[in-house]
């Protein structure tokens, strides 16, 4: 299926591994031109090449604290015009809820919340004023089905569901949808951290196994296309049945 976006841009944040990665590359593969953005200098830039000798696109590597005002700044001074937003971040850690302190919080709000928020509120204007735009916002399968010792993900996930809720009407209207993406079991090395809370979900997905990046980025790269225009606001989740949600 021809998604209709060869020739646009997108920016995808977290893209040096795993959902992120896969993501551009998806988006890369339909000839969209890239920006991907991730921390670590040596990991994005070997990334950037990688996504271009596939693709045959052009790919900017930025390194980047998303988390901070200034890694914002830096992202978006060389982002510009951007057709495509892929929000995404590393999940917070898992930890008890009665270890949690203030700034394990104001951490996970700064880089799930706080950092899709401001690129959101940055970008989209921008969008709506040429007619065209598709934000995707990789969340996680917990805003619909908590799990145990994830907390921080789920409470600071669910505060940027209800952000998305209210400005996805407001943009859609300029041809600029939002939506979220959420990831259940996907095989990244984000699930092999999460270690025994991991194998207990994967034990229990319905599809009897894990999910590929390859499948989730699909996904993504569809909502990304000219044909979802009509889908906003939404939370789609990828995870093989695992949630047990009729609605």
């Amino acid at each position: 299926m021809d998604l209709g976006i060869r020739g646009r841009s997108a920016l995808v944040c977290g893209a040096s591994e795993g959902l992120g990665h896969a993501c551009a590359m998806a988006l890369g593969q339909e000839g969209v031109s890239l920006t991907i953005v991730s921390r670590r200098p040596d990991v994005i830039n070997a990334a950037a090449r990688q996504i271009a000798e596939a693709t045959g696109m052009r790919c900017t590597a930025v390194p980047a604290d998303l988390s901070t005002e200034q890694g914002r700044a830096e992202v978006l001074a060389v982002a510009r015009n951007v057709d495509i937003l892929v929000t995404n971040a590393g999940g917070p850690p898992s930890i008890d809820f009665t270890n949690l302190t203030t700034n394990h919080w104001q951490s996970a709000l700064n880089t799930t919340l706080i950092s899709a928020v401001e690129l959101i509120r940055t970008i989209a204007p921008g969008m709506a004023s040429r007619g065209f735009g598709r934000i995707v916002n990789i969340t996680s399968v917990t805003v619909r089905t908590p799990v145990e010792k994830l907390d921080l993900s789920t409470a600071t996930r669910m505060a940027l569901t209800g952000y998305v809720a209210g400005v996805a009407r407001q943009l859609v209207r300029n041809n600029v949808t939002v939506n979220n993406l959420l990831p259940g079991t996907i095989s990244t090395k984000r699930l092999e951290e999460l270690g025994d809370v991991a194998r207990k979900l994967i034990q229990k997905v319905p599809a009897g196994r894990a999910g590929t990046p390859e499948e989730f980025a699909s996904a993504c790269a569809y909502l990304c296309g000219i044909n979802a225009g009509f889908i906003t606001g939404q939370n789609l989740m990828i995870d093989g049945g695992l949630a047990p949600i009729t609605v």
